[in-house]
């Protein structure tokens, strides 16, 4: 019996952190990031900023069917909890709970800078860049369990300045100040895969919308979504 216990005990933590990791990065064309999407268990989503806020959270009533194309997410009915006042300054209010995921922040006795951000999703920790990195990534992701965020840092009028450059072996281009004005700037490739535009010099109603490249992408696991 006490073996059956460990087992079926083993199996709901190994479970419990096979359920919350990174599932979508969505950008704009630009590639500004607007959310890092976490699975959690019962379909449960949490987006958060690259500046690790959540930006909301609930039920993708779409998983495992289609594609979640608006992003939008129902009302979580499970358990839900949150941190109150006879907690840490930097995270009372914030949610705690989401049916067995604990959510946890830095509390603000910890660096300045950090407070009130995610510091864990479950059994993921999170990290930032410190407050004396490049000013145009401190405070940002800087690892999330075991897959690193970098950026392109900033230099001079380089419009790819703050725009994310890596995440684990996934490196990501964009198109520069010198190229056709009608997508200068814009996403140039994900790994291997290549984006490509209509220029200045074709139709109107075209320029600047993709011509090839799929906007969803599966690359080492994640999911990249372009949002048109």
């Amino acid at each position: 019996m006490k073996k059956l216990l460990l087992t079926v005990s083993v199996s709901l933590l190994l479970v419990s952190a096979f359920s919350q990791n990174i599932s979508k990065i969505t950008l704009s064309e630009s590639g500004h990031v607007s959310a890092i999407s976490f699975d959690l268990p019962e379909n449960v989503v949490v987006n958060l900023s690259q500046d690790g806020i959540i930006i909301d959270w609930g039920e993708d009533i779409y998983k495992g069917r289609m594609e979640n194309y608006r992003n939008k997410l129902e009302p979580y009915t499970g358990k839900v909890e949150y941190y109150k006042e006879n907690d840490n300054d930097a995270f009372i209010g914030k949610i705690k709970f989401i049916g067995m995921t604990r959510i946890s922040y830095y509390a603000s006795y910890e660096d300045e800078s950090l407070a009130g951000k995610v510091k864990n999703i479950g059994q993921i920790n999170v990290e930032y860049y410190p407050k004396y990195e490049n000013e145009a990534y401190k405070g940002r992701l800087k690892m999330v369990g075991t897959v690193a965020f970098t950026y392109f840092p900033a230099f001079g009028n380089d419009p790819n300045s703050g725009k994310l450059k890596g995440v684990g072996n996934t490196a990501l281009s964009y198109y520069g100040q010198f190229d056709d004005k009608a997508y200068k700037g814009k996403i140039k490739s994900i790994s291997s895969v290549s984006f490509k535009y209509y220029s200045s010099s074709e139709a109107k109603e075209y320029r600047g919308r993709i011509k090839t490249g799929s906007h969803i992408q599966t690359i080492n696991g994640i999911k990249f979504f372009v949002k048109l």
